[in-house]
């Protein structure tokens, strides 16, 4: 891989990281900020500590779910690493977001048990506390609580979907291979039958 899809992969994986964290440390450590309105009816502070997976989602025990979250996180860099020839340096930007973000939220899991006492390795909580509280005819648009490392993963997940054909590489995607069998396809109907 070249110095340039290396900085494109770690770079905001590492800015994303350091943001989240410092973010973390900042809220837990300001009890004042815990419960602050910012925007009144639209974003607040609501500090919270998430035992489960995003969008609050707890199907397993927090031990389990960090054991998933590793390994996931662990089969994403591979994949990246498996495929870098190919990646261009939009899709490399964009998951370097998302290893940031995954990496912020297991930093959380394997530290917090121990910091704030209540458990170890693997047990942590993460600390969550940007909430939109916008209601729209009482009902809230968005009742998730989140932090800095979900706002990266999903600002990369929205970012592929939206420039899907300019960031995902196309072996990745799916399209070189249709295009490939079917010039393959074309080829073979267009040799001679030999007699």
């Amino acid at each position: 891989m070249d110095t340039r899809k290396i900085t494109a992969l770690s770079a905001p994986a590492l800015i994303v990281i350091f943001l989240d964290q410092l973010s973390k440390h900042w809220i837990r450590l300001n009890p004042q900020w815990h419960y602050a309105d910012l925007i009144p009816g639209w974003l607040t502070f609501n500090y919270t500590q998430n035992p489960g997976m995003a969008l609050g989602m707890r199907w397993a025990s927090t031990e389990v779910i960090s054991g998933i979250a590793i390994l996931a996180t662990i089969a994403i860099l591979s994949y990246v690493l498996y495929n870098r020839e190919e990646a261009t340096v939009g899709y490399l930007l964009c998951m370097g977001l998302i290893l940031g973000g995954a990496i912020g939220n297991i930093i959380d899991r394997l530290i917090m048990g121990y910091i704030e006492s209540y458990g170890g390795l693997l047990e942590g909580h993460v600390i969550d506390f940007i909430h939109f509280n916008l209601r729209v005819s009482g009902y809230p648009v968005f009742p998730y609580i989140f932090n800095v490392a979900d706002v990266a993963i999903s600002t990369a997940i929205i970012a592929m979907l939206v420039f899907h054909r300019r960031i995902v590489p196309e072996n990745l995607s799916g399209s070189k291979r249709q295009d490939q069998s079917s010039e393959e396809s074309n080829a073979d109907i267009q040799r001679p039958v030999e007699g």
